[in-house]
């Protein structure tokens, strides 16, 4: 039986989080930047790359990015998008890249594509793959969720309209996993989606890295640069690997 993760990242996807902007991510992309020490010399991977929203504005501006996706959709989405800019898409998953061993200057990982796996095993190997593929000294930008948010600000159910589709999303607690069902319904029919995330509390990443070979320097609470603290937006973890 395929996974959520095999079934839900198609054309509907694209509609669902049209929200998350080519804008957004030029925005996102200057504090990256910056968090990570970005040099124009740096190979960076963009792990779970989706459409290619970060791994296109950071071509753009003149740095080496290499985009991987579980996604063949989206892969192709991300192709059109790039207009020319030679940017490699790979497809791949993430539990086993396509990469030799210190690849990359940098490794960003965003939109909370982690978490993905029901075993704490298989989310580790992420993170063991992360620590493989980075250079000694390279850096590390992971853009989670933050569980205790999620858990006191959880719309139970939304519903709205995107370019003629009804889109009705519910959304979960269950025990240390987030999950979302969601329907879209427009003039082809209605087509029904799962997803369903692990929530890591700040503690279990920091050790879970830290078991990998990966060390967080600084966690932030959002895009804008505030300090995370129980509540805030996101737990985005800045960090290196240590070898």
């Amino acid at each position: 039986m395929p996974q959520w993760y095999e079934e839900s990242f198609g054309e509907d996807y694209v509609l669902v989080y049209k929200h998350r902007s080519r804008e957004n991510a030029s925005r996102e992309v200057n504090q990256i930047i910056e968090w990570l020490g970005l040099s124009e010399r740096d190979l960076i991977l963009d792990l779970c790359c989706g459409t290619g929203r970060h791994t296109i504005s950071l071509a753009g501006r003149g740095f080496r990015v290499v985009g991987l996706d579980l996604s063949k959709t989206l892969l192709t989405r991300a192709v059109s998008d790039a207009e020319g800019l030679a940017v490699p898409f790979v497809h791949g998953d993430m539990r086993k890249l396509p990469f030799m061993d210190g690849s990359f200057d940098a490794v960003v990982n965003l939109f909370t594509s982690f978490g993905y796996f029901a075993k704490d095993e298989e989310n580790e190997q992420v993170l063991r793959e992360i620590a493989r593929v980075l250079r000694r000294g390279g850096r590390v930008l992971i853009d989670y969720m933050n569980r205790e948010a999620v858990k006191e600000k959880l719309v139970p159910e939304s519903v709205r309209e995107e370019q003629g589709a009804r889109i009705l999303e519910k959304r979960q607690i269950d025990g240390d996993f987030v999950r979302k069902q969601i329907r879209v319904k427009d003039e082809r029919g209605e087509r029904t989606y799962q997803e369903c995330v692990k929530m890591y509390t700040h503690e279990q990443m920091a050790a879970m890295m830290e078991k990998a070979g990966l060390i967080i320097d600084h966690t932030y609470g959002n895009f804008r640069g505030e300090p995370y603290h129980m509540l805030s937006e996101r737990m985005i973890l800045v960090g290196r690997v240590e070898k």
